[in-house]
């Protein structure tokens, strides 16, 4: 009891760090199962529209492969059990993965727990603390979405199975979590090695999945979703996910006993003597300190798109016949397919505007970790230097949008072997970029007039979300959508090219950025 002393305030001053964090991401997963749920009831009114749209799903190996295998798409549990599939399990992999990263290797890496452990704490309260959390969190999800079914009149039984085949995802990937935090030196290593194994655990799942299955035995997605909520429901694998959970808790526990603080299993790896000629500029430092975010980012919206490609051809049988459709898709000019692809286009900008913000707010972390003051204190403006994140942050989210629209626009033009798909789709991606860029400078302008609140930045982008995605179905004033800024991009490509409305939103995000990078150079630096 020893080696865990200490665990009982530690838990409290966690549990205190994570009260927004935690309310927030179970909120939003359980409106994200409500809402598909929600959308299937409207979408297939009829069980010859439920019928249609299941052929549809089970004659595309390409879906298949991005998503899961269909048990049960006649029934609205099942869909929502497909839908959420390999994407939602992979969410919950990765909340589990920053939950546990954010209390043992982050915690080390600052020297915070070496503080911590200089008090009567023992060495692996912080590695017992992390996992508690991630625990409690996991499984409170799991019991939210099997309510949140149960809400829709959905079998109990069912219902539980989808939110136990979910927990246990994310259990076994804070195992993997954990076991990283301890090989390796630092939190970017962990949290590449974690992805790392998602990766691959996501990739032998497709591949068995249109293969005869057996591949996806090799991987906790898998398990996830052998479960078969909905579809004559087995509990055995979620007992394969406790087994693996608890091998790998014992292995990040049997490594923690063979390191020091602060240290890693595996030694970090020396840098050169000297530094490369761009490391010398603030741009430079900033699209090194941030290349891996955007790699990551971008690959994550490129296999997005390729779904979206995979499944633009069969947009008419997926998406059913409904009026909240129609409210969805809007009033474009193009056919069913052009109307998905603007749509879906508008919601994947809506993700990849997370990494405007991210790389944002990092300016507020080099601010408070103590990195910036001996920076300034060279002959490095302030607006050079937060200049530099600005660029790095719209540059990047064109970047990452660009990624979304080619990995549809290949996809695409496979399917329809017609190569002008790729650049079509590519611009239609890129669209919403200036929309992106105002949220951006949003956020800069609270970092520069209040820098404790520009985590606010990530309000603005809710906003935004509730506004373009919930408001057409809400039946919303046009006066209150048109506050989003993604209200005013073009349509792509279901609607004519339009560059006014984009110069305008260049413009709008220009001012936010200024104003926000003047305010930053006239205020304190503050912790």
């Amino acid at each position: 009891m020893i080696a865990i002393a200490g665990t009982r305030p530690l838990l409290r001053l966690a549990l205190r760090r994570e009260r927004v964090r935690i309310p927030v991401y179970l909120l939003l997963f359980v409106l994200l199962v409500a809402e598909t749920a929600a959308g299937s009831e409207a979408s297939y009114t009829t069980q010859a529209a439920r019928a249609s749209y299941a052929a549809t799903v089970e004659g595309n190996p390409g879906l298949i492969a991005m998503i899961g295998p269909p048990y049960n798409l006649l029934d609205v549990g099942g869909d929502v059990a497909w839908q959420m599939g390999a994407f939602s399990a992979s969410f919950v992999a990765l909340m589990s993965m920053f939950f546990v990263g954010r209390h043992t290797r982050q915690e080390e890496q600052t020297g915070r727990s070496e503080l911590i452990l200089a008090a009567p704490v023992g060495r692996y309260a912080p590695l017992a603390v992390g996992l508690i959390v991630v625990t409690s969190v996991q499984v409170a999800l799991g019991v939210l979405v099997a309510l949140t079914m149960l809400g829709f009149d959905q079998p109990a039984a069912g219902s539980f199975a989808l939110g136990a085949s979910l927990a246990g995802v994310g259990l076994v990937f804070a195992g993997v979590a954990a076991v990283a935090a301890q090989v390796s030196e630092t939190s970017g290593s962990m949290y590449g090695i974690t992805g790392a194994a998602l990766g691959g655990a996501y990739l032998l799942r497709a591949a068995g999945d249109v293969g005869d299955g057996t591949l996806s035995w090799l991987s906790p997605l898998g398990w996830s979703q052998s479960m078969r909520p909905y579809a004559d429901e087995r509990w055995w694998p979620l007992l394969l996910m406790l087994a693996a959970t608890g091998v790998l808790l014992a292995g990040a526990v049997a490594l923690r006993a063979r390191r020091d603080e602060g240290a890693g299993i595996l030694p970090q790896r020396p840098g050169p003597a000297t530094a490369s000629r761009g490391l010398t500029s603030p741009l430079g430092l900033a699209v090194r300190l941030q290349r891996g975010v955007i790699v990551g980012w971008s690959l994550g919206l490129f296999f997005s798109g390729v779904s979206l490609g995979l499944t633009g051809k069969d947009a008419d049988s997926l998406l059913g016949d409904s009026d909240e459709i129609e409210k969805l898709l809007g009033s474009g000019s193009g056919d069913i397919v052009d109307q998905y692809f603007a749509v879906t286009f508008l919601t994947m900008a809506l993700v990849g505007a997370g990494y405007g913000i991210q790389v944002a707010l990092r300016m507020r972390r080099e601010e408070t970790s103590g990195r910036l003051e001996p920076l300034l204190a060279t002959a490095l403006s302030r607006v050079r230097w937060a200049g530099a994140y600005v660029a790095v942050a719209m540059g990047g989210s064109l970047l990452v949008l660009a990624a979304n629209g080619l990995g549809a626009g290949v996809a695409d033009a496979i399917n329809s072997h017609d190569a002008a798909q790729v650049p079509r789709l590519l611009l239609a991606g890129a669209a919403p970029a200036p929309a992106v860029w105002v949220i951006v400078g949003a956020t800069v302008l609270l970092f520069g007039l209040v820098p404790r609140a520009a985590v606010a930045g990530w309000g603005v982008l809710g906003a935004c979300v509730v506004l373009t995605v919930i408001g057409p179905l809400l039946g919303l004033p046009d006066w209150v959508l048109d506050l989003s800024p993604f209200q005013h991009v073009p349509q792509l490509p279901a609607a004519e090219f339009d560059a006014v409305p984009l110069l305008g939103l260049s413009a709008v995000a220009a001012v936010l950025a200024g104003a926000g990078l003047a305010a930053f150079r006239r205020r304190d630096l503050t912790p």
